[in-house]
């Protein structure tokens, strides 16, 4: 059983930073695809960064490159996204997600994601 713990949403005034983790649990396999979403009411799901675990080559949404970072704390299957220069458009829940996929479509593709965490609210203000 996959499960997904994520933790660091927050209110926050613009400029700030913001610094979220998701820790995976119960994937059999060493190399998977991570990566992190964000839902804003009435705006569709939007994959903002991915993370190929057996590379640690990445992907980001065009809307946050040079402003987030996700990296991977390796032997705690953690994913940390940092997120800097916050904005009133990156309020959203944020959620962490597992996919099994090759590292060419580790990507913002929710669909090939089956594993997903709870979601935390980021609020910039």
């Amino acid at each position: 059983h996959v499960q997904l713990v994520e933790s660091g949403g927050a209110s926050v005034q613009a400029g700030g930073s913001l610094r979220h983790s998701c820790v995976a649990s119960g994937y059999p396999y060493s190399r998977y695809c991570m990566a992190w979403f964000r839902q804003a009411p009435g705006k569709k799901r939007e994959g903002v960064a991915a993370l190929w675990t057996d590379d640690d080559t990445t992907y980001y949404a065009d809307s946050v490159k040079g402003r987030f970072v996700i990296s991977r704390v390796g032997a705690k299957n953690m994913v940390i996204l940092q997120m800097n220069s916050l904005n009133s458009e990156d309020t959203a829940m944020y959620y962490c997600a597992l996919a099994d996929v090759p590292r060419a479509y580790c990507n913002g593709d929710s669909w090939r994601f089956r594993h997903w965490g709870q979601g935390t609210q980021v609020t910039v203000s």
